[in-house]
């Protein structure tokens, strides 16, 4: 099952050997709602998210050769939520994802979205995974060699393929400016989802907004405080999701509608600290 390196719940380094987690960082965040809503942890500390990781590769086979790799919605408003919006209603041809046990991989069912991204956390890298790879299809996958993490390589696979609207996650501000680049170079659409921005620095928050078309929150102060001035459309109390875009507006919009609106949240809790 090789090694899986991932920051979760607080932006903590966990490590993953053989199914079994091995290391736990300190958290950088010491308070997230969405784990406080959904399973009751009030403070992150290494003993709750090593707890939490294991409940993960218990519950859906997290790292594992047992990962469960198609899923329901698990939250209303979440990247992965919309991304397996956008593929049902066939505004996009596939998505390139991150995924453990395979790494950079293109998908093209919604529940296959939701079932990569929907619980996981930022992947650092990964290792592959024989049954991981052939579930989502090799064709699919990057490299089944090295379950490389690469999403420049992913979106040009995917025009490879014939793929004219692209959408893509990107954690780093760098992979969307040269996705802006590829886009011209190959005239096709590609859309680009912010994910895992908690700590970006000024300048990164500032050119995600620049290059972006939707971008999570996270914990992040910049990202937020960018995204309360000049988002395009803003969803979300606790971890809002902003549109940088009018393709963003829309496609948040879509979400809205397929779910049937929005609930207005009072007194939403944010995480703490912000970085």
């Amino acid at each position: 099952m090789g090694e899986h390196v991932i920051e979760a719940m607080g932006k903590a380094k966990v490590v993953i050997k053989d199914g079994k987690v091995v290391e736990v960082g300190e958290p950088q965040i010491k308070y997230c709602p969405l784990f406080h809503k959904y399973r009751g942890i009030e403070e992150l500390n290494p003993q709750n998210i090593k707890e939490n990781i294991e409940f993960r590769i218990n519950d859906f086979g997290m790292c594992t050769p047992q990962r469960e790799l198609k899923m329901r919605d698990f939250l209303s408003f979440g990247i992965s939520e919309i991304l397996s919006t956008l593929l049902d209603e066939k505004i996009i041809d596939c998505a390139v994802m991150a995924c453990d046990g395979c790494g950079t991989v293109i998908v093209k069912d919604s529940e296959a979205a939701q079932g990569v991204g929907g619980r996981i956390s930022g992947i650092i890298s990964t290792s592959p995974i024989k049954e991981v790879i052939e579930n989502l299809g090799k064709e699919n996958v990057l490299d089944v060699e090295t379950a490389e993490l690469n999403q420049i390589k992913g979106v040009e696979k995917a025009i490879n393929y014939g793929c004219k609207n692209i959408a893509v996650t990107v954690a780093l501000s760098g992979d969307a400016l040269k996705l802006r680049e590829l886009e011209r170079e190959y005239d096709v659409n590609l859309y680009i989802f912010a994910v895992h921005v908690t700590g970006l620095s000024k300048d990164d928050a500032r050119s995600l907004f620049d290059s972006a078309d939707v971008i999570t929150s996270c914990a992040s102060r910049t990202v937020r405080k960018i995204g309360e001035k000049e988002a395009l459309l803003a969803v979300g109390a606790s971890i809002p999701i902003y549109a940088a875009s009018e393709n963003g507006k829309e496609f948040l919009l879509r979400r809205i509608e397929k779910m049937g609106g929005l609930k207005e949240k009072k007194n939403a809790k944010i995480p703490d600290p912000l970085i």
